[in-house]
């Protein structure tokens, strides 16, 4: 088990990616505290810290669309979270699957 005060040397908030555990694709990208990985860790769904309402939020608690954490992995600095997930329904709060669905074409 990773020691958690590893996660939070540099920083207080790190990001987290949610990455779909079936088919790979990458649902969204989030920040997350030491409180919020460790309710991660307790309730095996995606905590996150929200940086815009300052305050922690369990991604599906309103929507019902829960992150289903299936395995979790850190980066080679250690300053950063990947989620394997099974979700509920969809990731991203203007319904779609993912929150990556804009792109920026390239000329």
């Amino acid at each position: 088990m990773l020691d958690l005060s590893l996660l939070f040397q540099k920083a207080e908030l790190i990001p987290v990616i949610i990455q779909h555990a079936r088919t790979k694709q990458v649902l969204m990208l989030g920040f997350t505290n030491r409180e919020a990985v460790e309710l991660t860790l307790q309730t095996r769904t995606a905590w996150f810290w929200s940086r815009s309402r300052q305050e922690l939020w369990n991604k599906g608690a309103t929507s019902g669309n829960f992150l289903h954490i299936q395995r979790i992995f850190t980066d080679c600095d250690t300053d950063t979270l990947l989620y394997l997930c099974l979700p509920d329904g969809p990731t991203c709060h203007t319904g779609a699957d993912s929150c990556f669905f804009n792109e920026i074409v390239l000329e």
